[in-house]
């Protein structure tokens, strides 16, 4: 990401004119799988065109959340099984409430993800197999998230170092352009 920012290649949401450095953010303690802490001070920016600060921040951490994406991601799978948010909470040492919030709304944006997980798996494989519905539009999302992540690591082995929530946020961003140059 430094690198895209440093040469001009990251662009501003709202108007599409170039991003420059402009500084940090506040550093932020994000928890990760078993217990590991990830400590983090993202990136800010300014545009060059409507003046506005953008906070970038890395592909293992979400937008105001405390734990990393693959993390959420792990209990998002673990729910689309079937467990309730109750076990999954249990499962991955979180608060009921916080995985709550995530199942809920990964849920609102379910359908979304779905759908662009899936252009995402046509445009990456060559013969692409797309997951088999599970019934619940949770489940149909992560598959295809999942299903998304595995053509691209097909295609592009580099990929499989990022975790399919990463992959997955990167996508759903538009911040693919850091993949292998075979893209």
């Amino acid at each position: 990401m430094e690198r895209q920012l440093q040469t001009g290649r990251l662009t501003c949401p709202a108007c599409s004119a170039v991003l420059t450095p402009w500084g940090h953010g506040r550093p932020r303690e994000v928890r990760g799988d078993l217990g590991a802490r990830l400590f983090v001070r993202p990136r800010r920016s300014r545009c060059s065109g409507c003046g506005v600060t953008h906070v970038l921040l890395p592909d293992a951490v979400l937008p105001r959340r405390v734990d990393a994406a693959e993390v959420i991601g792990a209990g998002l799978e673990i729910a689309a099984q079937g467990m309730g948010h109750r076990q999954v909470a249990a499962h991955l040492g979180r608060a009921e409430g916080t995985v709550c919030g995530w199942i809920r709304r990964f849920c609102g944006r379910s359908e979304d993800v779905r759908r662009y997980s899936t252009v995402a798996l046509v445009a990456l494989a060559d013969d692409p197999v797309m997951p088999d519905p599970s019934g619940t539009a949770l489940g149909d999302a992560v598959s295809a998230v999942v299903a998304a992540h595995r053509a691209a690591t097909t295609k592009w082995p580099d990929v499989n170092t990022v975790s399919r929530w990463e992959f997955a946020g990167r996508a759903i961003t538009g911040t693919c352009s850091d993949l292998p140059a075979s893209c």
